[in-house]
């Protein structure tokens, strides 16, 4: 999840949403979907992750204007952020490659992976919701045991399970 929380790390800024002048009142973003609170350990478990190894944040540091939650399988690592950035941040973000068109659980989203990442490791998808995106991280597990598939076949199958979970 180091890897993803360092993908992210360029995504997050300092914007905390909130404005003030004299005598005005200060308007706060709304609340982003925690896939932390929302996700149940079933679903973790049916989507192959160990529930109890849930890491919020980058490295456990929350991150302004997101919420993030990672967990780890036996051979893949899972993350969930939420942001209220819009798809095409992502599309237009420099190092975001090979973006293409996919179909999760009857979901549309947009796929793509990390530029620099040259043993495929890792695979992303960005789904468009009321408050911006939910994107889901799949990466291989650096313990994982023999040679492992595709990231974003996994990703497929995880997603299958997590995806009805998501906001609109």
């Amino acid at each position: 999840m180091v890897v993803a929380g360092l993908a992210v790390v360029g995504l997050v800024g300092c914007d905390s949403g909130e404005s003030t002048s004299k005598g005005a009142t200060t308007t706060a973003k709304p609340v982003l979907w925690n896939p932390c609170t929302e996700i149940s350990d079933a679903a973790l478990t049916e989507a192959g992750v160990d529930p109890a190894t849930e890491e919020k944040g980058v490295a456990g540091v929350p991150q302004p204007g997101w919420e993030i939650c990672g967990w780890q399988g036996s051979n893949y690592a899972l993350t969930v952020y939420t942001t209220d950035k819009p798809v095409s941040y992502f599309e237009q973000k420099p190092g975001n490659v090979n973006f293409a068109d996919v179909t999760i659980a009857e979901r549309q989203g947009s796929q793509f992976r990390v530029q620099g990442d040259t043993r495929n490791l890792w695979c992303d998808v960005v789904f468009p919701s009321e408050q911006g995106v939910v994107q889901l991280a799949v990466g291989n597990s650096a313990i994982a045991d023999g040679p492992l598939e595709d990231p974003c076949v996994y990703l497929q199958r995880a997603g299958a399970v997590l995806v009805p979970t998501f906001p609109k």
